[in-house]
Order: C-alpha cells, then sequence, then structure tokens
C-alpha cells in the first residue's frame, strides 16, 4: 500500500480537551498536505475546520456522547444535528455501554437509531462501542444492533478508555458486520506496521493522531 492510498483511510484525529484553535487549524492543514480522508476533532470546532477543508475533499468528522456514551438519547441527536448544520460529515457516537452490558438493547438500538435519524443523508454515522469494556458477545452484539439502527461503520475504541484497537476486535467486528458496514480501528495505532495489520484484519478506516509519522514510513 502506497502513502496516499493509506492516507486516504486515515481520521486525522484531534480529541484532547486541551486541543487549541491553532491546534486544530494545523490538524487540518497536515489533512490537506497528505490527503488524510478526514479531520476528526471536538464538535466545538466543526466549523473551523469546515471552513478550511471546504472543497478540498477532506472530510470533517466529529463525535457525539463523547467520551462515555452516557449522554440522553436526545443530547447525543441533537449534538448530531447540530454538527452536520455545521459542517460535519460523518459523526462518531459512542454506544450507550451501560444499557448494553445491562441487556436494554432496544435502548441501546434506539440510541443509535435516533442519531442516524437526526442526521438524514447528511452525515455518515460510526458507533464507537469501546471494546475494551465489552466481551466478544457484547462486542457481537453491538455490532448487529449498529446494524440494525441504519448505522454506516463500528468502531473499537474512543482513545480515552482502558484499551484501543486489538486485531483481534477488528475481525469478530468486520465478521459480524460483513459487508454491510465499515469498520474503524481506533485507539493505539502508532505506526505503519500496526496499521497494515488493522486493515488486514478487516479495517476499512482508521482514527490516529500519529498520522503524520504513519504515513512518513511509506513511499509514494
Amino acid at each position: 500500500m502506497t502513502r496516499s492510498e493509506l492516507a486516504k483511510l486515515i481520521d486525522h484525529t484531534l480529541l484532547k480537551p486541551e486541543a487549541t484553535e491553532s491546534d486544530v487549524r494545523r490538524v487540518c492543514q497536515q489533512a490537506l498536505e497528505h490527503g488524510f480522508g478526514a479531520v476528526c476533532i471536538n464538535p466545538v470546532y466543526v466549523s473551523l475546520a469546515a471552513g478550511i477543508v471546504s472543497g478540498t475533499g477532506v472530510r470533517v468528522c466529529t463525535v457525539v456522547g463523547f467520551p462515555l456514551g452516557a449522554n440522553l438519547t436526545e443530547t447525543k441527536a441533537f449534538e448530531a444535528a447540530k454538527a452536520v448544520e455545521q459542517g460535519a460529515a460523518e459523526i462518531d457516537m459512542v454506544i450507550n455501554v451501560g444499557a448494553l452490558k445491562s441487556g436494554d438493547y432496544a435502548r441501546v438500538e434506539q440510541d443509535i437509531r435516533r442519531v442516524v435519524g437526526a442526521v438524514g443523508e447528511g452525515a455518515l454515522v460510526k458507533v464507537i462501542l469501546e471494546t475494551a469494556l465489552l466481551s466478544d458477545d457484547e462486542k457481537a452484539t453491538a455490532c448487529r444492533l449498529s446494524a440494525e439502527a441504519g448505522a454506516h461503520f463500528v468502531k473499537t475504541s474512543t482513545g480515552f478508555g482502558p484499551g484501543g484497537a486489538t486485531e483481534g476486535d477488528v475481525a469478530l467486528m468486520r465478521r459480524i458486520v460483513g459487508d454491510k458496514l465499515g469498520v474503524k480501528a481506533s485507539g493505539g495505532i502508532r505506526d505503519a506496521a500496526t496499521a497494515m495489520r488493522m486493515i488486514a484484519a478487516g479495517a476499512s478506516r482508521l482514527g490516529c493522531s500519529a498520522s503524520v509519522a504513519i504515513v512518513r514510513e511509506l513511499s509514494e
């Protein structure tokens, strides 16, 4: 895989709470320079990022119900709709982890469905499972619920939980969703070798903050 091919699969990510406007501008410029598929930034910076990358092919991604997933469904839906209004093309929402672990699957599915409905055709919705907190059965259930609710991707991790992406989790998620949904590996991907292993396991998108260093390891 070439540098440019890998770059297109990367959501260049900056979700630190201390990120400044200058930091966000830098991340957007890096995305433009290296050809990353998207920038993933906190909701407060969506309009700024959208203005910088407008018309370039770089998409704006933001997070909803982040990082715990424990927000009210109405809050998640409003947050997602507002983000799309301000220029987001992709929404990474955190699943209701507590409801999933409680076996309240209807609540989990409705939570996702409301966000999908709130953005309509305006954005892709990726569902963050926070896999480090789940059993394999729970991961599989979360993938099925995401598909049933109309989501476009399932994603491993927030990067703020107890663990990040693993090849095993990516492979499990891909096995459950088949070719119906994308799989985004995120959390702990810091070099090209790890990125390639995630893609080989079934990831169709990568969430990385070390994106520049990763692509520089590859030839054009």
